[in-house]
């Protein structure tokens, strides 16, 4: 007897729903996109338990007659492919043919559908006993599934827990939200209302509802095309940020997708913006031509492959960079207060997106502190004397802050400034290691000559250590260091180069070192960014030192001049600001 058979269509429809149904989202999302490549404009979820006892996704599209309603539960049976070129030019969200019978052969179902002209109740157990009756004619399709997994105890064991499950659909369902602002999304778990969005095309409207008022106001409009592709949405001030990538909605074609390189790429631009391990808020739709994308590399069809990349990633930086260079990034201290819609619109295109016609210009600035104790014990700063004879910053020279008169330190830590506009609370830390990173990396670009230690700096090593650092003695070089092999597993330094300070050399090439032991794949422009950073850090004021009026004024004139004045390298804010109008509301000097 022969032992290879042919399974039967149940048996394969089970092992098919293990790849497409893992967990309630995915059939929450194979339905929702059913509905929408139905040309719906009001698409309706309901939930039982997270969908674990009940999911509802009622449409007003365009229906099925009683033929198509049946073999739409058929293995591989779509509308939506003819023959094998239109695999290569795929517009719909769905394609496959594989998700109802997946969806079907692992719960119970029950379809209702009109066309207009016929109506169809359709229902089926587990796959199987498919009873057909007549139904009334209002068009669009609702499909309830019940019950999944009830015939796979194994699958349903492995589902998480009723909140986690619900999160996955509500985070799903918002991106689609996103990707489809002229669709009428509601969705409800148990009776309450979790999304309702009016379906009116505004996206800033969607915004709004799932993300609230607060960071509704700190999202930032972008749009840019080349030749392959379009791309348009919102961005955050770097001031908002999330705890992990969920908040980094890309859509392609109206499809959500989860793409590492490109959100790699996303968070690249806020480098320096924002802290590390934090994530900006984004949504960003991107429309090409269906012939430069693969979509059929995985079953969700959540990834995607680009043909052109490259070309993406560019014109993704190239906006993403522009605008933030473009606007004011000074993170406002503001009065909860309830907003509309319409107030929020009016602050995102108000006076703090200012555009600046020309990008500043960053003239060389040295700020070296030399702190040591005074007769009573607290931190002064000293500056080297031909600093004191360098060219101060003058006015012609554009800057993206307008010029503060300080006022004092509180806190050992916070300068406070004021001008016309309101009030500033300057980080002295944040500030002065932002001014001394553009100061390094102007610096490294020159190449500047080394300095002789004149004593060489000894530095021993794990033996793994060892061979990652020897591996990478020709990157040090090329920036400055001399270092060369000292016996067993230890490594001698005997230049730098200038942008490192005397006094702190020790401590730094220390530091430069740790970085440089880095296992796996090494980022030349991150060691190089770290190795700039990190100098720039030990040799700038800390929080907790003594400054004197004129340090304050030296750091406020000089972080005006900086490329980026808003945040330090790591990402931390320099600066914050109370308005006059919130200085006054706050006091209630404004009642408005």
């Amino acid at each position: 007897m022969s032992k290879i058979q042919v399974m039967n269509e149940v048996l394969a429809n089970k092992i098919a729903a293990g790849e497409v149904v893992e967990k309630t989202m995915n059939v929450v999302k194979e339905l929702v996109e059913n509905s929408i490549d139905a040309g719906s404009t009001e698409i309706r979820i309901q939930l039982i338990d997270s969908g674990v006892k009940e999911i509802e996704v009622a449409d007003n599209g365009v229906g099925m007659d009683e033929e198509d309603a049946k073999m739409a539960f058929e293995r591989h049976a779509t509308s939506k492919l003819k023959n094998l070129d239109d695999l290569f030019y795929i517009e719909s969200l769905g394609f496959r043919g594989e998700a109802l019978p997946s969806i079907a052969s692992v719960s119970n179902i029950r379809l209702k559908t009109s066309d207009g002209e016929t109506g169809t109740l359709l229902t089926l157990s587990g796959g199987e006993n498919l009873q057909v009756e007549r139904s009334d004619l209002q068009k669009g399709t609702t499909i309830t599934v019940s019950d999944l997994f009830y015939n796979t105890p194994v699958r349903l064991k492995y589902l998480k827990n009723l909140y986690v499950e619900l999160a996955s659909i509500v985070e799903y369902v918002n991106k689609m939200a996103l990707s489809y602002p002229n669709i009428k999304f509601t969705l409800i778990n148990n009776d309450k209302f979790l999304l309702k969005t009016d379906g009116s095309g505004d996206l800033l409207k969607v915004i709004y509802e799932i993300y609230g008022v607060d960071i509704t106001k700190k999202m930032i409009p972008i749009e840019g095309e080349n030749d392959d592709y379009y791309i348009h949405g919102y961005i955050s001030y770097p001031e908002v940020t999330k705890g992990n990538r969920n908040s980094i909605t890309t859509l392609v074609n109206g499809r959500v997708i989860k793409n590492n390189e490109l959100n790699k790429c996303i968070v690249d631009c806020y480098h320096t913006y924002i802290h590390k391990d934090r994530y900006p808020v984004i949504i960003l739709n991107i429309e090409v031509d269906p012939i430069l994308i693969d979509i059929n590399i995985h079953p969700t069809k959540m990834d995607i492959k680009f043909s052109k990349m490259e070309t993406l990633k560019d014109l993704v930086i190239d906006c993403i960079t522009k605008r933030l260079e473009e606007i004011s990034l000074i993170p406002e201290v503001s009065v909860r207060d309830s907003y509309s819609i319409s107030e929020v619109r009016k602050q995102i295109t108000s006076t703090k997106e200012e555009e600046i016609e020309e990008k500043p210009k960053y003239e060389e600035i040295q700020l070296d502190f030399e702190v040591k104790e005074s007769s009573k014990e607290k931190k002064e700063i000293k500056k080297d004397e031909k600093e004191e004879k360098k060219e101060e910053p003058t006015e012609e020279k554009t800057t993206r802050i307008k010029k503060m008169i300080p006022r004092g330190v509180v806190l050992l830590t916070y300068i406070v400034a004021e001008n016309e506009d309101g009030m500033y609370l300057i980080d002295q830390h944040a500030a002065a290691e932002r001014i001394n990173f553009e100061k390094i990396v102007k610096e490294m670009k020159e190449k500047p000559l080394p300095v002789d230690l004149l004593v060489p700096i000894k530095i021993e090593l794990r033996s793994d250590e060892f061979i990652l650092v020897k591996q990478r003695f020709e990157l040090l070089e090329e920036y400055g260091f001399s270092v060369e092999e000292f016996g067993k597993n230890t490594i001698i330094v005997r230049t730098h180069p200038s942008w490192i300070p005397e006094d702190r050399s020790d401590d730094i090439i220390h530091k430069i070192v740790d970085l440089m032991i880095e296992k796996g794949e090494f980022d030349f422009e991150k060691f190089t960014w770290r190795m700039a950073a990190t100098t720039a850090c030990r040799m700038s004021v800390m929080a907790g030192d003594y400054i004197s009026q004129e340090d304050q004024e030296w750091i406020l004139e000089n972080i005006r001049y900086c490329e980026n004045p808003f945040t330090c390298p790591h990402g931390r804010p320099t600066i914050i600001t109370y308005t006059r109008y919130e200085l006054e509301k706050l006091f209630k000097r404004q009642l408005d």
